[in-house]
């Protein structure tokens, strides 16, 4: 008899929280319960190795501050304007959360087509990887004079994801299962339904790959498209003002901060994909 089909512990005496034990040939052994996740001590402690380092090359390797603040300067800049910050933070947010949104709508829709009528996939990729090849220089100044308001930085935002989250789409939808869809078709149903019961499910652990990268991508898009003007708010109006000033401490912040917006998107996009596809493994959250 193999361990497999060996009987479990069922006796009285079992405790009804205890893990379930299998009595075979080699004798018991005990299920392995759920994987708890490791604490990242090699990163943190690379990080705060990189901090240390940052503060000491700061404060003794040049003889001004202008060149690199150390961290505690910047720290200190921040928390002293942090009021100023946060109107900052929240235009920017804002402007790379519509992006995200509307260029992942976009990429969505067009893998769908794609992907249900093929003749037209080749087509999309090469539509989407030439509007993409565009320098976004040339395209910010077309949204500034035909779109309002925070529109430009929106288009920016959304065109800087379109690309990632197209190919994830086509790449998700194009790896389900050739025996389910065949099972499909034979009870009756339509590429639609091919989509909706089999493709949407095998698409998730790519699908959320994508959109992953794609939210630093889109807080890349709207700061791009704060740079070229016509906005008041933003934290590249700010890194331009501070670079005028000559404010270095300041541009260092700003570059933090964003940064740390970049990565709590990134971070939030993960644990999402990580909870709606727990079949993917770490894959889909790391």
């Amino acid at each position: 008899m193999s361990l497999t089909d060996a009987p479990h512990d069922t006796s009285p005496d079992a405790s009804p929280g205890a893990e379930p034990v299998a009595t075979g040939v080699g004798g018991p052994t005990v299920a392995p319960g759920p994987r708890r996740r490791r604490v990242p001590w090699s990163s943190v402690g690379l990080v705060a190795a990189v901090v240390v380092l940052w503060e000491l090359v700061g404060r003794f390797a040049f003889d001004s501050d202008a060149v690199m603040p150390p961290p505690s300067d910047v720290v200190v800049e921040l928390l002293g304007r942090w009021s100023t910050y946060t109107t900052h933070i929240t235009s920017t947010a804002s402007a790379a959360a519509w992006g995200w949104l509307w260029g992942n709508a976009i990429a969505v829709g067009i893998g769908i087509l794609a992907v249900v009528f093929p003749f037209l996939e080749s087509w999309a990729m090469r539509i989407a990887v030439a509007v993409t090849s565009l320098p976004i220089i040339a395209l910010g100044p077309i949204f500034q004079v035909t779109l309002d308001g925070s529109g430009p930085k929106i288009a920016l935002a959304a065109l800087s994801v379109v690309l990632t989250t197209l190919v994830g789409t086509i790449v998700g939808l194009t790896s389900a299962d050739p025996t389910s869809l065949d099972l499909v078709s034979a009870l009756g149903g339509d590429r639609w339904d091919q989509m909706r019961r089999v493709r949407f499910r095998a698409a998730l652990p790519p699908f959320f790959t994508a959109l992953r990268i794609s939210a630093p991508a889109a807080v890349l898009g709207a700061i791009i498209g704060e740079f070229l003007g016509r906005v008041e708010t933003g934290l590249g109006v700010a890194l331009v003002n501070a670079q005028r000033n000559v404010q270095t401490d300041r541009v260092w912040a700003i570059a933090l901060l964003a940064t740390a917006m970049a990565g709590l998107g990134y971070a939030a996009i993960a644990f999402v994909g990580r909870r709606l596809t727990p079949w993917a493994g770490s894959g889909v959250g790391s």
